[in-house]
């Protein structure tokens, strides 16, 4: 099906260049959070029970771009995995409180144990192999794994309770969950708001109003897509930082993907168990 996008009166009123196309659908997955493309092969965590357990139950699943799975369990043992993010031939996961390093080709892994993590949440990878892991709950911060050493690169209540985490240039984008967390229901007394961090200096910087409990962030052409994870929705940020809902999906909107050369995203609904595919199109004068 075709499917316009909608402008909730609630955000920006601005017109949008593009549309999303419904590509599939996959179910069968446990608590999927995060996903991330390597080559023709999509990869999903599955948190398979609550997100802080360390249960042994956690895995990684492959799925094909066309909406397959490919291999259900293909990683087994792991906790609460979350977070993915890929450089050359290492897929890196957060569990929790450690990093796992997975070789791609031949599986084997290399745990790096993060001192004081109580949640960590989302990757994200620089283009020297630097791997920014957020700490979502139980205090506002973001480690570095460098090199082989994991180390606390900023611990900062003004992160906001940071989730989601993208890299570009020397400016680290998050998309914080927001402040004043009620621990029963996960609901903040002030909405997340998407802020960025200049790499160098260590600069905080807010560049939207607070506009949700926010989770995955993923950079298009032009802007930013990132989901609600309590609300259930999925919000496109332009360049002027202008913020419009874009799709109305569950609770529970995950850790999301965007691939750049297909103009796909992939979405992981963590509480229904499902994968979702949109294509982009552009919209014609």
């Amino acid at each position: 099906m075709l499917l316009l996008l909608i402008v909730n009166s609630s955000y920006a009123q601005i017109k949008l260049p593009f549309k999303l196309e419904n590509q599939w659908k996959v179910n069968g997955f446990e608590n999927p959070e995060s996903i991330v493309k390597d080559k023709e092969i999509l990869y999903v965590s599955n948190v398979n029970g609550t997100p802080t357990d360390k249960d042994g139950n956690g895995y990684i699943s492959k799925v094909s771009l066309d909406g397959k799975i490919i291999q259900q369990k293909w990683i087994i043992g792991l906790n609460a995995p979350k977070g993915l993010g890929i450089y050359g031939d290492t897929l890196y996961v957060a569990d929790i409180d450690v990093v796992m390093a997975i070789n791609i080709k031949t599986k084997e892994k290399i745990l790096y144990k993060v001192e004081g993590a109580t949640f960590l949440n989302d990757i994200t990878v620089d283009n020297q192999g630097n791997v920014y892991v957020s700490n979502t709950f139980g205090f506002s911060a973001i480690y570095r794994l460098s090199k082989g050493k994991v180390s606390l690169w900023m611990k900062d209540e003004s992160l906001n309770l940071p989730n989601g985490l993208y890299v570009s240039g020397n400016d680290l984008y998050i998309a914080n969950w927001g402040t004043n967390l009620n621990p029963k229901t996960y609901a903040t007394e002030i909405l997340g708001n998407l802020i960025k961090v200049n790499i160098l200096t260590k600069e905080i910087i807010k560049l939207t109003k607070p506009v949700g409990n926010l989770d995955g962030i993923s950079k298009t052409i032009h802007g930013f897509l990132i989901t609600d994870w309590l609300a259930g929705k999925l919000l496109y940020i332009n360049e002027d930082y202008e913020v419009v809902e874009v799709l109305d999906l569950p609770q529970g909107s995950a850790d999301i993907y965007f691939d750049k050369s297909t103009k796909t995203i992939y979405i992981p609904l963590m509480l229904d168990n499902q994968v979702l595919s949109y294509q982009f199109k552009k919209i014609k004068k």
